[in-house]
């Protein structure tokens, strides 16, 4: 199997650019692993799973198998190593609240 290129910057930001995979991130920075259905996301599953495929896609998270469940992780070194300081940054931001 072929190695996938790795993402560029802009495919790493265009992922963060979501709320809810904000969320995700920052969640598995918080918490370490969680299975799929452990974010306390209301959303298909369907759904849930195209935000994982987007993070997995630009190098953010990680899977692995426990079991019956899918533990997701931070892929909090390759992003270091490739993006010095993004995490941090990204993350030490405060989320902004909505106007309404």
């Amino acid at each position: 199997m072929p190695k996938q290129p790795s993402p560029e910057l802009y495919e790493v930001l265009a992922a963060l650019g979501d709320p809810v995979r904000l969320d995700i991130v920052r969640q598995l920075a918080e918490r370490g692993e969680v299975p799929c259905r452990g974010f306390g996301l209301e959303l298909a599953k369907s759904t849930l799973s195209h935000h994982f495929k987007v993070l997995r896609e630009a190098g953010l998270v990680g899977a692995r198998s426990e079991g019956t469940s899918l533990m997701n992780y931070l892929e909090r070194d390759g992003i270091e190593r490739r993006f010095p300081g993004l995490l941090i940054g990204v993350l030490g931001a405060k989320p902004r609240r909505r106007r309404g």
